[in-house]
């Protein structure tokens, strides 16, 4: 048994990769990370414009798109063919697990962030052209996500929702996602109910780049205020285990029960942004602190292989909630404006995977221009 397939056994917590490469579909290196415990792939715009500008793989598809497709229309043939494949590898882990893992990710255009009716037609296209059970279509969760991504679970549709940076918006999430499933019931689909999944992904890492950031200009930088500093590091842990927290009161009580005895499945949280960006903080500090049953955490290579080799196996993620809550509370006292990081790291974000999206696309304009 590995630790990797621990984590899930004894756990509770399904690790998926948090990358996609068409290489690795064929050179058996995905099939080795599944056999060694990996239950789902995510992807975003930034993923896969690195896998396809960084490898030859493509070219000759690419190629042959162009005859007849523009080259956006050529960029999402190519990822759906590398989530297709992905699909059919995780298919016999979907069953397997009833359901509960096995999935792949792929993500709207992130020039939709912050329009509904075209996140809601996009991502209704991508699970109408891959149409496959196992696939998780993710929606920003942006104000104006949030009424698509109930909009699609309303449709019976699995969403992963993404870039989650704060407790108010993962709130507004899953209140998306029961009023869904309850748009299903109210349209007499209950059927539907136990075939809709969806995962709530909260980013984690990225908090503390940017609470660590703001605490260092609040103490007059480094070698200031040794208290102020000294909460560095605490941000995004206290944050994504306070989620937990609120996970678990959503998903209780009388709403959640009617809809549970007609066979829905919780949301569960997904802890992204799980690579440790500071050097001087543990490799697993965003692993080993999020252990806990109904979570994912979807991981780069490097954490996998880190966990693998030294994490922690041990339920963390709500040991002390009240020490959650006291750390939040310091940052508050400290200055800081956690409602105001979430919206920073959301525009940041959505940013990011834009600017990554319209780099892919002017590269695969250029290499047109040689054919």
């Amino acid at each position: 048994m590995t630790r990797l397939q621990d984590l899930y056994n004894v756990g509770g917590q399904s690790p998926w990769l948090d990358n996609l490469r068409r290489d690795w579909i064929h050179d058996g290196q995905l099939a080795k990370w599944i056999e060694t415990g990996v239950r789902g792939i995510t992807s975003n715009p930034t993923i896969l414009a690195k896998a396809i500008s960084g490898q030859d793989t493509y070219d000759d598809q690419f190629r042959e798109l162009m005859k007849d497709h523009t080259v956006e229309g050529a960029y999402w043939e190519m990822a759906i063919t590398d989530i297709n494949d992905a699909l059919a590898m995780l298919r016999p882990l979907y069953d397997e697990s009833d359901h509960e893992d096995g999935f792949v990710s792929l993500e709207v255009s992130p020039a939709q962030a912050h329009e509904t009716e075209s996140t809601v037609k996009s991502a209704r296209d991508l699970h109408t052209r891959i149409a496959q059970p196992n696939l998780l279509v993710k929606i920003p969760a942006t104000k104006q996500g949030i009424p698509a991504i109930e909009t699609m679970i309303g449709e019976g549709r699995s969403i992963n929702v993404t870039l989650i940076f704060g407790l108010d918006r993962y709130d507004e999430v899953m209140e998306a996602y029961l009023r869904g499933l309850e748009a299903l019931v109210a349209a007499g689909r209950d059927d539907q109910l136990a075939h809709v999944a969806s995962v709530a992904s909260f980013f984690v890492s990225r908090v503390d780049t940017e609470v660590d950031r703001r605490l260092e200009s609040l103490a007059g930088g480094e070698g200031g205020d040794p208290a102020i500093l000294g909460l560095r590091g605490t941000g995004a842990v206290a944050q994504a285990q306070s989620a937990y927290q609120h996970f678990h009161r959503t998903f209780s009580g009388d709403r959640w029960e009617a809809l549970r005895e007609k066979g829905a499945r919780v949301q569960r949280p997904l802890w992204a942004s799980t690579s440790t960006k500071n050097p001087s903080y543990s490799d697993l500090l965003y692993v080993d602190s999020l252990i806990g049953p109904a979570t994912v955490n979807t991981m780069p290579e490097g954490t996998l292989s880190a966990f693998e080799d030294h994490g922690t196996l041990k339920r963390s993620v709500d040991a002390d909630a009240d020490a959650a809550t006291e750390a939040l509370a310091r940052l508050k006292d400290a200055g800081i404006d956690m409602l105001d990081v979430e919206q920073t790291l959301e525009d940041e974000g959505v940013h990011s995977f834009a600017k990554s999206f319209d780099e892919l696309l002017q590269m695969l304009t250029d290499k047109a221009a040689t054919f």
